[in-house]
């Protein structure tokens, strides 16, 4: 990425291109694009600009017209800027180009913010909100296109196959899964969900939330799956915040406010727990031992006192 490639796709959309912004951290995950920069415009505005490979056009621009919607309903959701009404990315130089509205977050103390009470309360405000708004999106209404079971299995075939002392450490988690989860998943109402909600996908003012990025995995899901998901990432901070006063209220406010259905809450910690091999699959296809070690350690946490861990989410 040239600066004389920002100034043309910057220039599309009628901003004139200053400087990249080296100083600026670009949250969410680098792997989402061929490249990217925080950038500033004339007028002193701040953008992202993202360089995808072409064959990803067609998601991208789906993502983003997903983002637009919530955007209109959520402020904590910015849509990337239109290159034309309704198309949000742009084809030039053999690749695909995206800009969206720079936001500033505050970085996380970690792993101490995963016992800060107020982050739980707001996270699940915006959770519950972000529900409300997504029972009007069409894709709500179409069958979902994950399962949680084909993909568990498929990974602990390709374990056992490659990866055989892995497979060892998570095959009673496994087994939980096609025991107690697998069976009875279909009883849990589906939704349109974030796809991805974790802290660090969340913009934080020392206060609160300023933002909410990265939809790559948005779609219909399990009803409690963004929940689920954002307990199992607290959880791996440090296991003992899975307790801790963030959760607790998390999960409390969801219970109160969210509308579950009860079949949710009743498989919410083994909806965890299987949420947690996509994060093991991830750590195998970057080659990260340390992690993949880490990661089989805490599914077996997770599997062993489930007890307490179910009575304090009561």
């Amino acid at each position: 990425m040239t600066d004389a490639d920002i100034e043309v796709v910057l220039g599309r959309l009628g901003l004139a291109f200053v400087r990249v912004r080296d100083d600026l951290a670009v949250a969410g995950s680098p792997e989402r694009s061929l490249e990217r920069a925080a950038v500033e415009a004339a007028d002193g505005g701040l953008w992202i600009v993202e360089k995808h490979d072409r064959c990803q056009a067609a998601r991208k621009q789906a993502i983003a017209v997903a983002v637009a919607y919530f955007s209109q309903r959520l402020p904590e959701v910015r849509a990337d800027l239109a290159f034309a009404p309704g198309r949000y990315v742009a084809d030039f130089r053999g690749a695909v180009w995206q800009v969206r509205p720079y936001v500033d977050g505050a970085a996380l103390d970690r792993p101490a913010f995963a016992f800060e009470g107020w982050r739980g309360e707001a996270l699940a405000d915006l959770l519950v909100r972000f529900r409300r708004a997504a029972l009007d999106w069409p894709p709500a209404r179409e069958a979902p296109g994950l399962s949680i079971a084909a993909f568990v299995r498929d990974l602990a075939g390709k374990l056992g196959a490659r990866e055989r002392p892995v497979l060892e450490a998570v095959h009673p988690a496994v087994l939980r899964l096609e025991r107690e989860l697998f069976p009875r998943l279909d009883d849990v109402p589906t939704a349109f969900s974030h796809g991805d909600f974790h802290p660090l996908n969340v913009l934080w003012s020392p206060t609160g939330i300023n933002g909410l990025i990265d939809f790559e995995f948005c779609g219909l899901r399990p009803e409690t799956y963004d929940a689920a998901l954002l307990v199992g990432c607290v959880g791996m901070e440090d296991p003992r915040s899975l307790t801790g006063d963030l959760v607790r209220r998390f999960i409390g406010r969801l219970r109160a406010e969210a509308g579950f259905a009860a079949a949710g809450w009743e498989m919410f910690a083994d909806l965890v727990l299987a949420l947690r091999f996509a994060w093991l699959s991830d750590w195998l296809r970057r080659g990260d031992r340390e992690m993949v070690d880490l990661e089989s350690d805490y599914i077996a946490l997770l599997l062993e006192g489930r007890e307490d861990r179910e009575r304090a989410w009561a």
